[in-house]
């Protein structure tokens, strides 16, 4: 069984294509770019230039906090695809897959952390996680000098590391964006069926009473 996995909700966006499941799947090819904005634009093309197109049975796909148009990019494209190719798709918290990519690129398995992460409003998305790559808190959004109190946790990552490390005087900075080709790192636990944006903060506007 070929898993395919989908993030676009950050100023990255990546595809990786799997065969099998869970932390013993093979990478087969993968994608990662830097483009800020044109999600919509990019991301079938990538997943076209996976082996066979990216055909999988299994779709794991990026839910945020993050960019509320690529998450949301991400999530159709996911659906359409499953409709497609008669997959299961799986949902994913992106700050968590921050986490298992940290883990990956620094070897800090066995060590927890804490992620900072662009938010709107120019507030910090944060979330801590265990050494096993498991949330110890919800994610918030937070001033910068609020977001720099979250955690004493030494080891930071993500787009806001270096901000956030500088702001509170200790640790160590990772700046890195989410990439596709860990997410089958990610606990099995964190996945779900649930294919709803996770959102950062409340949105700003309210319905009349």
């Amino acid at each position: 069984m070929r898993t395919l996995a989908i993030e676009c909700a950050t100023e990255a966006c990546s595809v990786a294509l799997f065969e099998g499941a869970g932390a013993g799947a093979r990478l087969l090819d993968h994608r990662h770019e830097l483009i800020g904005r044109g999600h919509a634009e990019r991301l079938v093309p990538m997943i076209a230039e996976l082996p066979d197109r990216g055909e999988a049975r299994r779709i794991l796909v990026s839910l945020g906090p993050g960019s509320f148009t690529g998450t949301r990019i991400g999530l159709a494209t996911a659906r359409a695809l499953a409709i497609a190719w008669d997959s299961r798709v799986l949902g994913f918290p992106t700050l968590a897959l921050v986490a298992a990519t940290a883990r990956a690129v620094q070897n800090a398995n066995g060590s927890p952390l804490l992620v900072a992460m662009s938010g709107g409003h120019g507030e910090f998305l944060v979330q801590a996680f265990d050494a096993q790559g498991l949330a110890l808190a919800d994610h918030a959004s937070l001033a910068p000098d609020s977001a720099a109190r979250v955690s004493d946790t030494k080891l930071v990552v993500g787009s806001r590391a270096d901000e956030l490390v500088a702001l509170r005087g200790s640790g160590e900075a990772l700046n890195l964006l989410p990439d596709a080709r860990y997410a089958c790192a990610l606990p099995a636990r964190l996945l779900t069926d649930r294919l709803a944006p996770i959102y950062g903060r409340p949105p700003d506007a309210k319905l009349p009473a």
